[in-house]
C-alpha cells in the first residue's frame, strides 16, 4: 500500500499538500500519515511555565491534525495516521521515515509567495537521500487544480 506523508500545521500550504495526498491515496488505494509538527520550545528559566507553553503547542497540534483527519474521513471513509511529534521539523520528519519504511512519498507544500519554508528547502535539497520521492505541492493551487494533478 501506498502512503503519502504530509506534515500538518496552521498554514495554507499544508492544507493544499493534505488535499492532494488524500486524492492520490483515495486513486491509488493508499493511505495517508500526518505528522502534526510541534517545534522544541526555546529554554525558559521557569520550568512550570515552559511545560505549560510545551502542552498548549501540542494541543493546538492535535486539534489541527484531527481536524484534518476529519475531511480526509469524510472524503475518503479511511482514517489517516496521526503522530504528534515535538522538535526540529527536519529531524521529526527523518525519523518518521526511518521508523515507516512503507512511505511512499513525502508530500510538502510550498507556500504562494516567498520563501517555500524550511521544510521545503531542505528537503528538496536532500532529495537524492531520501528513501522515498518528495511532492511538493505548490500552495496557490485550487481545488480543482488538485483534483485534476491528483
Amino acid at each position: 500500500m501506498r502512503v503519502y506523508l504530509v506534515i500538518m500545521d496552521e498554514t495554507a500550504e499544508a492544507v493544499v499538500a493534505l488535499r492532494f495526498a488524500a486524492r492520490r491515496a483515495l486513486k491509488t488505494g493508499g493511505a495517508v500519515h500526518i505528522i502534526a509538527h510541534v517545534p522544541q520550545q526555546a529554554f525558559n528559566a521557569f520550568g512550570g511555565i515552559q511545560a505549560t507553553i510545551e502542552a498548549e503547542a501540542r494541543d493546538r497540534a492535535e486539534v489541527v491534525a484531527t481536524g484534518a483527519a476529519g475531511s480526509i474521513l469524510s472524503e475518503s471513509g479511511k482514517m489517516p495516521t496521526i503522530s504528534v511529534r515535538v522538535g526540529d521539523g527536519v529531524k521529526v520528519v527523518l525519523e518518521y521515515l526511518a521508523e515507516h519504511p512503507e512511505v511512499a512519498a513525502l508530500v510538502l507544500g510550498a507556500a504562494m509567495e516567498g520563501n517555500p519554508g524550511p521544510l521545503v528547502s531542505h528537503f528538496t535539497a536532500a532529495a537524492g537521500t531520501l528513501p522515498c520521492p518528495v511532492f511538493v505541492i505548490p500552495g496557490g493551487l485550487s481545488q480543482e487544480d488538485l483534483d485534476r494533478l491528483s
